[in-house]
């Protein structure tokens, strides 16, 4: 009996068609990424299925969703790409022929604190590495790092689900708050805050986040829900800009705003914060290889999370 993996008739495309299929759940959103047409995507995949003798999706009106085999085959798909883009970019950094990349995924509301200390020393150790950088929820950034678009996703540990097939290293905890600009009226009420949060534009992460659920229970701690309307975003500078502003009131990580905090343009509300702190560390493939370069932007982001945990 031919194995089709080993007699050649396994492609590139197929392994790469069935990942983005798995990670969309979509073979229209798979064939956009790709940049091919959704017939393309259809066909390969089909082709896949046929080599394989199983079938892999289940086609609805939902989307594609994985069968029972397609999630046994789906780690070691990834892992044979991961494996593959390991040793392309090892290759090109000893060859000298192409700087190399490396992919880093990171919550946006991370990237700002951490981004630059941590560029700066990858830079300075491989100065001829180029540093990629994905943004995205939890769940985006989980599905990213299992499906090898990116080498280490530094986020917040989520539920078993979502982390299977992955370590999780935890390196800080990172606490929740409530930041207004420095003027705001309800600093001068810090008695009758939560009353007085249903007054103002509350700015919470999207529903479904890890940080939306410890916004949530600090709301409920403080006797603040429900809220009568608010605006839901992940992103810092817009977050930055609405509660400068105006008289938003803004639930994010510490670390996002420390600078802020610090310079005294804004300034945390005095609601209770037990139980809004969330664990921050490295989500990483148990089954991928760690190249040089990425244990030195490991390394680096352990120096400055732990700085970041103890400050």
């Amino acid at each position: 009996m031919k194995n089709p993996l080993t007699d050649g008739r396994i492609k590139l495309r197929h392994l790469q068609c069935f990942l983005a299929i798995a990670q969309f759940g979509s073979l229209q959103k798979a064939a956009t990424a790709l940049s091919i047409t959704q017939p393309a995507v259809s066909k390969t995949v089909a082709e896949l299925e046929g080599l394989l003798g199983v079938a892999l999706f289940e086609r609805g009106r939902g989307g594609a969703t994985p069968t029972r085999q397609a999630q046994w085959f789906l780690p070691h798909a990834s892992a044979c790409l991961n494996a593959l883009q390991t040793g392309v970019n090892a290759l090109a950094r000893t060859s000298g022929h192409a700087p190399g990349f490396i992919n880093l995924g990171i919550l946006p509301t991370l990237a700002a604190a951490c981004l630059p200390p941590v560029a700066a020393q990858l830079r300075r150790q491989w100065p001829a590495v180029s540093l990629r950088v994905v943004t995205g929820t939890n769940k985006e950034l989980t599905a990213k790092l299992k499906a090898g678009e990116v080498e280490v996703a530094l986020c917040r540990s989520s539920d078993p689900e979502l982390m299977a097939g992955l370590s999780f290293e935890y390196l800080c905890g990172e606490p929740l708050v409530a930041v207004v600009r420095a003027d705001h009226p309800l600093l001068r009420a810090p008695l009758a805050i939560a009353a007085g949060l249903r007054d103002y534009p509350v700015l919470l992460p999207p529903p479904g986040t890890v940080i939306r659920q410890s916004a949530d229970r600090l709301l409920a701690a403080a006797g603040a829900t429900p809220l009568q309307a608010h605006i839901e975003l992940l992103s810092v500078s817009a977050g930055k800009a609405l509660t400068l502003e105006n008289d938003a009131v803004w639930f994010v990580p510490r670390g996002t705003v420390a600078h802020d905090l610090a310079d005294g343009s804004l300034t945390c509300l005095p609601l209770a914060s037990a139980g809004a702190e969330e664990p921050v560390g490295l989500a990483l493939r148990i089954d991928a290889p760690q190249a040089p370069v990425l244990r030195a932007l490991l390394e680096a982001m352990r120096t400055f999370l732990r700085r970041a945990g103890s400050s």
